[in-house]
C-alpha cells in the first residue's frame, strides 16, 4: 500500500538524521516508525491544554525534533543532543522544554499518565500516551490498563506504536502470547481500534472519535519507515548512519 506523502514527516526524519551524524547512536528504527503518530497527535489533535507523555522514552529524539518545529526547542538547543553543554538527553526530563514525564524505562510513562488522569479527571484535559510495544510486556502496564478502565479515566487516548520489533528480537516471537493486543484491551474495558501507523488519515480519524472509555489505538507501523535499508532491520534499534548511509537515506525522503 503507497503511503501518503508529507512534507513535515520528511522534514521530521531528515532533522532526526542531520543530528545522528553529531552523535555516535541513537534510536532511530523506533523514532521513524512513530513519524506519522507523533506528527498527527501535536500538529492535529492535541489541544493547549492538552497532556502529552512518550512512553517509550528512548524515541525522545524524535520529540525533540516535534517540539523544535513548534517553536519550544530552538535549533542550537537541538543542536546540543547529548552534548556536555545541553540539555536534551537520549530520554525526556519531566520540565525540560514543557516536557510532562520523564520516561524512558519502559511500562512508567501509563501510570504517570493514570495520576495525571485522576488529577484531571473533572476537567476537559485529555492525556495522549505513546507506547512501544515491547512495554506491554511489563507486568506494571497491564496493573494499570485495568486501573484506569476501573477508575472510569475515559480522559486517556494510548497510542500503541505496533511495530512489532524490539532491540533485537520480535515481540511476537518471544511473547507469542501477547497478539492480538485488541482482544486483550476489550477484555480490561477499553475501547479499543487500530489503522495503519503510517496512513495521517487513518491516525487522525481514528483519535478524533470520542469515547465514554478510556480509548487505546493499536498502530501497526514498520520499524526504521520508510527508509529501505532500515525497514524491519534491528541493527537499526540504536545506530547512527554512516555518511554514505546518511546520504542514501536523504536521498530517499527527497
Amino acid at each position: 500500500m503507497k503511503k501518503e506523502k508529507n512534507k513535515r514527516c520528511d522534514l521530521i526524519r531528515k532533522k532526526i538524521l542531520n543530528l545522528s551524524q553529531r552523535v555516535s547512536a541513537l534510536h532511530i528504527g523506533g523514532s521513524f516508525s512513530s513519524v506519522e503518530i507523533i506528527e498527527r497527535v501535536f500538529f492535529r489533535i492535541l489541544k493547549k491544554k492538552d497532556i502529552f507523555i512518550l512512553s517509550k522514552g528512548h524515541a525522545g529524539i524524535l520529540l525533540y525534533v516535534v517540539l523544535h518545529l513548534k517553536g519550544k526547542i530552538s535549533q542550537s538547543q537541538l543542536n546540543l543532543y547529548c552534548k556536555k553543554k545541553g540539555k536534551l538527553g537520549v530520554h525526556p526530563d519531566l520540565g525540560t522544554f514543557g516536557i510532562n514525564a520523564s520516561t524512558g524505562s519502559l511500562g512508567h510513562g501509563l501510570g504517570l499518565a493514570a495520576g495525571i488522569a485522576i488529577a484531571e479527571k473533572n476537567t476537559s484535559k485529555k492525556i495522549f500516551v505513546l507506547m512501544s510495544d515491547g512495554e506491554l510486556q511489563e507486568g506494571s502496564v497491564w496493573e494499570t490498563i485495568l486501573f484506569i478502565s476501573s477508575q472510569g479515566l475515559k480522559n486517556i487516548i494510548i497510542i500503541i506504536d505496533n511495530n512489532n520489533l524490539q532491540s533485537s528480537t520480535k515481540a511476537s516471537d518471544t511473547h507469542p502470547t501477547l497478539y492480538p493486543i485488541e482482544e486483550k484491551f476489550r477484555a480490561f474495558g477499553w475501547k479499543v481500534s487500530s489503522c495503519d501507523g503510517h496512513n495521517l488519515n487513518e491516525i487522525e480519524k481514528k483519535l478524533e472519535k470520542n469515547s465514554k472509555k478510556p480509548a487505546a489505538l493499536i498502530a501497526k507501523t514498520i520499524k526504521g519507515f520508510p527508509i529501505s535499508f532500515m525497514k524491519n532491520n534491528p541493527k537499526w534499534h540504536y545506530r547512527s548512519p554512516s555518511k554514505e548511509e546518511y546520504n542514501l537515506a536523504i536521498k530517499e525522503l527527497d
